[in-house]
């Protein structure tokens, strides 16, 4: 299990030639499962890429490791479907997460999923700076369909 805070910033590095090919900017989820990483290459008019999660050889503490090049794809239309967490205007990060009866749980921060399978599993919520300070951030451990629409994450099942 790993949280996306861990794996933001650290370099993408093939296996093949030990090139870096960027850092991991975003994870990307559809229904409930990560489908993969946005990776903000090098340059001034480098485009992002697109890691699909079952790309990954392996997640280290100082980098993510890839097989090569060629799992890498430019980020495009069809990728765009899927919700990041934290860049774009549909982001998951700081939105209010609230059960099916109607309970706020508090904003997303961050998600727990599983690297092998991509399935996420949990969702760390805050109160604000205050409640984080005096009663740490809580984890809601759901497997639960997460429907998201006008500026709200629904748990749905």
């Amino acid at each position: 299990m790993r949280t996306f805070s861990t794996v933001e910033g650290l370099p993408v590095i093939a296996l093949s030639n030990g090139v870096e090919y960027g850092h991991v900017l975003d994870l990307l989820y559809e229904n409930g499962c990560v489908t993969g990483f946005l990776v903000d290459q090098k340059g001034w008019f480098a485009r992002h890429l697109f890691l699909p999660v079952s790309s990954v050889s392996s997640f280290g503490q100082d980098g993510i490791m890839i097989e090569g090049s060629h799992v890498l794809r430019p980020f495009s239309k069809a990728v765009k479907k899927a919700f990041p967490l934290k860049v774009g205007k549909r982001r998951l990060h700081g939105t209010p997460l609230l059960t099916k009866e109607g309970e706020k749980l508090g904003l997303v921060e961050d998600v727990y999923f599983l690297e092998e399978m991509g399935t996420i599993i949990g969702y760390e919520v805050t109160d604000g700076l205050i409640a984080d300070l005096l009663e740490g951030r809580k984890v809601v451990k759901s497997r639960a369909k997460l429907t998201i629409g006008g500026g709200r994450a629904i748990l749905t099942e």
